[in-house]
């Protein structure tokens, strides 16, 4: 069948574009943010996460490395030379299979040698050195992912903490120009009781200074939401987008009972580093020992400018063992043992610094909990008082001092309240990572299967 220009040329849109849509993106960003959904994208796409995943695939990398320790080396090599040293000269020949009587021993000429070996090298002793450099790597590897288990648990905590920054942010703006509207209300109620000549200059001025500050409140307002947004973003991996989080969303999280930090990753992963430390004392411990070798190689050389050719082999055991250093063998041991003392020291404070940690987490989720049922009443009361306060100046009861003393008794209760609000939340997910569980579920490979 014959094809037009054009035909080929539509076929190929339709292709590439079939492609194109095949094409998954990297990664699909949320339209409207939840906390869960922020804490499972952080662990999947921010920088921290990846950081600790590339610790654990080098710490991995090690561990491949010192398990070779266990295998044979092979090594393979070609050269090509040529020489009329007679020494040199001479093994030729030999190495050759060329010799015969009429060689002057003393000037063989010019000889040539394309040259092949293959050695075979097994180290059969060494005081234990391998299996040490193996327990090493893997305590180390294992550090690594306890590690990762920890910065895990520190990202999920600083994401819910930045998006309730968010909502705290958005509810103070909200109540910041709320508080504009009612002082604009008033100024309107007041301006037309002073045309009608009952109320001062004066307090009209009042009320347009009090207009004044409520508007820069509402301007500082704005920069705190923003900046809550782009800490928000920075935490995700991501930038120059917007943040639109789900207000409507009222999670909820488990509030921990633990009363033991041993399960903490981070005292796990120094348990891990003692581990690694104590493989690197019998590492330095085994260099006090002989090192038994064995070795076998295959020898082929040939001659390109006569054609003659040999070839050989060798086989042994090669005894090593150092009798003397200077001590430096004692000293890098003293300095192991020292450093292996210091890390069971790091293991006791960061204990210590734990169950304080602990300590801290409960009386803080103790006083949240307690400033949230007060800040409501607080709420309560304050919109009541400012209903009725607007009526009475309506009414010329009350002074314009007074309404406004009202009015910021009000926005100051909302910004309290929304406050106290999100340091609940903050205070449940502070209680969680100092108890070593992860955000919505007790570990990190729990939240990620149950994504939805």
């Amino acid at each position: 069948m014959k094809f037009f220009p054009f035909q080929k040329s539509l076929g190929m849109i339709l292709v590439v574009g079939a492609l194109l849509v095949s094409i998954p993106p990297a990664f699909a960003t949320e339209k409207v943010w939840t906390p869960k959904k922020a804490v499972i994208f952080a662990l999947n796409h921010s920088p921290d996460s990846k950081i600790a995943l590339q610790r654990i695939n080098q710490s991995a990398a090690l561990l491949e490395k010192n398990k070779s320790f266990y295998l044979p080396r092979v090594d393979v090599s070609a050269a090509y030379s040529q020489t009329d040293n007679p020494m040199y000269s001479f093994g030729n020949i030999l190495n050759q299979g060329s010799f015969d009587n009429s060689i002057d021993f003393n000037d063989p000429g010019n000889t040539d040698n394309l040259g092949f070996k293959a050695e075979l090298k097994y180290q059969i002793y060494n005081g234990g050195r391998n299996g040490a450099s193996v327990d090493m790597a893997e305590s180390i590897l294992n550090s690594s992912r306890i590690s990762r288990t920890e910065t895990e648990h520190l990202l999920g905590y600083q994401v819910v903490h930045a998006f309730m920054m968010i909502l705290q942010a958005q509810e103070q703006q909200h109540a910041r120009k709320s508080q504009l509207e009612a002082i604009n209300s008033s100024l309107q109620v007041a301006k037309a009781r002073y045309e009608a000549g009952d109320l001062l200059k004066t307090d009209v001025l009042n009320f347009e200074v009090e207009r004044s500050s409520a508007r820069e409140n509402v301007i500082i307002s704005e920069h705190q939401l923003n900046l809550a947004n782009q800490v928000f973003l920075n935490l995700l991996g991501l930038e120059e987008e917007s943040v639109t989080i789900d207000t409507t969303d009222s999670f909820s999280q488990n509030i921990p009972n633990n009363d033991s930090v041993v399960t903490r990753p981070k005292l796990q992963a120094l348990k891990a580093q003692l581990n690694a430390a104590a493989a690197a004392q019998k590492i330095t411990e085994s260099k006090r020992f002989p090192t038994l070798d064995g070795f076998a190689n295959y020898q082929l050389d040939y001659s390109l400018m006569d054609d003659g050719s040999g070839d050989s082999w060798a086989a042994g055991l090669r005894l090593n063992y150092n009798l003397y250093n200077g001590n430096e063998t004692g000293a890098e041991l003293a300095m192991k043992r020292a450093e292996y003392q210091k890390l069971k020291e790091s293991y006791e404070k960061a204990r210590l610094a734990l169950n304080l940690d602990l300590e801290k987490a409960r009386i803080n989720y103790s006083q949240a909990e307690q400033r949230k049922q007060v800040t409501q009443h607080m709420v309560n009361l304050a919109m009541e008082s400012a209903q009725l306060s607007r009526e009475r100046f309506k009414e010329g009861v009350i002074l314009a001092s007074d309404l406004i003393d009202v009015e910021v008794r009000l926005t100051d209760a909302l910004v309290r309240q929304s406050s106290a609000n999100a340091n609940y939340q903050i205070a449940i997910a502070n209680l969680r990572r100092a108890s070593g569980l992860q955000q919505f579920a007790p570990t990190t490979a729990e939240l990620l299967e149950n994504q939805k």
